[in-house]
C-alpha cells in the first residue's frame, strides 16, 4: 500500500513514504522481542512509568505541532487536534501515576492456601490503527504497553504517516529504549505474516469491520490474543423531557466533530415523538450554520473529510439511501468548493428495508428517527449489527439509567455525547469488536494473568 501525505483541504500531495523493506521489519521485530527478554520489561517498573511521564510532557509541550500534522494529513480541526494531545498527554500520565496500583498483585482466597495474581507482560504486539485519531489510537496502545513493559509495533493507516513518525519520535525523546515502540510502513500482507511470527504475542486493531475479521481470524488461527475496535452506529436519544438546546448542542458536535468521521460519533437520532418536531427544527437549523472550512482557521468546525475514497463512499451511501425513500432534511451532496467536503446532512423516513438503516454512515450524515416511548426506543436501538456507544439526553436521571442499560453496546452517555477519558474503559460489543482499551481493564488486557499458591498458608 502507499504511505502518502495528501492535504484534504487542498487536494495537494505533499509527501510520500517508502514502505519498510522485510528486513526493516525483521530488524524490528528482533529488537522489540530482546527488548522484552531484558530487563525492560523483567526489571522494576520505575523506568518506565518515568518515560510515560515525560511522554506526557512532551506531548502538551507539542501540542500545536501535533494539531497541524493532524489539520495537515487528515483534515481535523485545529481545535479537536489540540483536544485529541490533550487526551493524550492525559492518557500517558495517568498509566505514569496508576498503573502501580492498577497492577498490584491481587489476592484471591481458597481452601488450597493462600494465594494471589500477578500481572506479567507477556511480549512484543502487533497494533493496527486508523488515521481519525492519529496520536489518540496510538497512545490507548502504547501508554499501557511501556507501563507493562510489553514492546509494541504498530502499522498506522497509510494516509497519516507524518503522524506515524511524528509519534514514535515522541516516544524516543521521552527516553524509550530501542524497540519499545516502532513504527513500521508495511502492507495488510506484512501484518499477516507479522501475527504468525511467534515472538509477536498480541494483536490490537481500531478500524474498519473488514480489518477487523480478517486481523480477528488471523490472530486466532495463530493462537493469540486479540482485541478488536471496529464501527459503530451509535444512538442520541432525546426524550420528550431533555433540555432541547442541550441536546441540539450535543447533537451537532457528536455528529459532526471530526467531520463525522469517528466510531463512537452519533449517527442514529432516536427523539420521542412529543419532541421531535421541536428537535428536527432546531437541529437542522444548527447543521445548516456550522462554520465548514480551512481546518487551520480556529472558527471551523467541520473540515474535510480525511481523503477522496471516504468522500466518494459517503456520496454513494447517500444518494442509495434517498434512492431506496429516505428524506433529504438538509445537505445530502459533496459541498461546492475545493477540498473533501461534504454538507452537514439529515436523513429522515429510513425505512429497515432501507440498506442505509444498518449500515454506519462515516461522514457528517446524521438519520433521525421517532419513537413514541421507552420500549420503542429501546427496540430500534438495539436494531442495530453494532454496539459502541451511545448517548440519552433527559432531565429524568432515574428513566434515562434505566434506559441505558437495556441498550445493547459498550459506553452510554448521560446528558453528553460520547467523551473519552484516561480512566473510562473504550470498547463495544456485537461487530463493533471486543476487548478494552484505557482504564484499569485496558491495562489488563495484554498480561499474563499469574496465580500463585502457597499450599497451607
Amino acid at each position: 500500500m502507499a504511505y502518502r501525505t495528501v492535504n484534504p483541504y487542498t487536494e495537494q500531495t505533499i509527501q510520500e513514504f517508502a514502505e519498510h523493506t522485510d528486513s526493516e521489519v525483521e530488524a524490528a521485530l528482533a529488537k522489540a522481542d530482546a527488548l522484552f527478554r531484558a530487563d525492560w520489561s523483567k526489571g522494576g517498573r520505575e523506568l518506565r512509568l518515568a518515560i510515560l511521564a515525560r511522554l506526557s510532557d512532551l506531548i502538551t509541550a507539542n501540542r500545536d505541532a501535533l494539531a497541524n500534522t493532524m489539520a495537515e494529513e487528515m483534515g481535523k480541526p485545529l481545535s479537536q487536534g489540540q483536544m485529541e494531545a490533550d487526551l493524550c498527554a492525559d492518557i500517558a500520565r495517568y498509566y505514569a501515576d496508576k498503573a502501580d496500583d492498577i497492577l498490584k498483585p491481587e489476592p484471591v482466597s481458597s481452601d488450597v492456601g493462600e494465594g494471589w495474581i500477578e500481572y506479567h507482560p507477556v511480549g512484543v504486539l502487533l497494533a493496527v490503527e486508523p488515521w481519525n485519531f492519529p496520536i489518540y489510537q496510538l497512545i490507548r496502545v502504547v501508554a499501557p504497553a511501556i507501563a507493562l513493559g510489553n514492546p509494541v509495533i504498530y502499522k498506522h493507516a497509510g494516509i497519516v504517516p507524518q503522524s506515524a513518525a511524528l509519534f514514535a519520535d515522541l516516544v524516543r525523546r521521552a527516553g524509550a529504549p530501542e524497540g519499545a515502540v516502532t513504527n513500521l510502513y508495511i502492507s495488510a500482507a506484512k501484518v499477516a505474516e507479522l501475527i504468525g511470527d511467534d515472538r509477536v504475542r498480541g494483536v490490537a486493531l481500531t478500524g474498519s469491520e473488514g480489518a477487523g475479521s480478517k486481523i480477528g481470524a488471523r490472530a486466532g488461527e495463530m493462537l493469540k490474543k486479540s482485541t478488536l475496535e471496529m464501527g459503530g452506529s451509535d444512538v442520541f436519544v432525546v426524550l420528550d423531557d431533555a433540555d432541547l438546546a442541550k441536546a441540539v448542542e450535543g447533537g451537532i458536535f457528536a455528529r459532526l466533530g471530526n467531520a463525522g468521521q469517528m466510531c463512537t460519533a452519533a449517527k442514529r437520532f432516536i427523539v420521542q415523538r412529543g419532541i421531535a418536531d421541536a428537535f428536527t427544527q432546531a437541529f437542522v437549523g444548527a447543521m445548516q450554520a456550522v462554520p465548514m472550512g480551512d481546518p487551520k482557521n480556529p472558527q471551523t468546525l467541520l473540515g474535510p473529510m480525511a481523503s477522496r475514497e471516504g468522500l466518494e463512499s459517503l456520496s454513494r451511501q447517500v444518494e442509495e439511501a434517498v434512492g431506496y425513500g429516505a428524506t433529504v432534511l438538509t445537505g445530502g451532496k459533496r459541498a461546492e468548493r475545493t477540498g473533501f467536503f461534504y454538507e452537514p446532512t439529515v436523513l429522515s423516513d429510513v425505512m429497515p428495508d432501507n440498506p442505509a438503516f444498518y449500515q454506519e454512515f462515516f461522514g457528517p450524515v446524521a438519520l433521525l428517527f421517532v419513537a413514541d416511548d421507552d420500549d420503542a426506543i429501546v427496540a430500534l436501538a438495539n436494531d442495530s449489527k453494532f454496539g459502541l456507544g451511545g448517548a440519552i439526553y433527559s432531565a429524568d436521571i432515574a428513566r434515562a439509567r434505566a434506559l441505558a442499560s437495556r441498550i445493547e453496546s459498550g459506553m452510554v452517555f448521560i446528558n453528553t455525547p460520547t467523551i473519552s477519558r484516561p480512566e473510562l474503559p473504550f470498547g463495544g460489543v456485537k461487530r463493533s469488536g471486543y476487548g478494552r482499551e484505557l482504564g484499569d481493564v485496558g491495562i489488563k488486557e495484554f498480561v499474563n494473568r499469574k496465580l500463585v499458591v502457597v499450599a497451607g498458608a
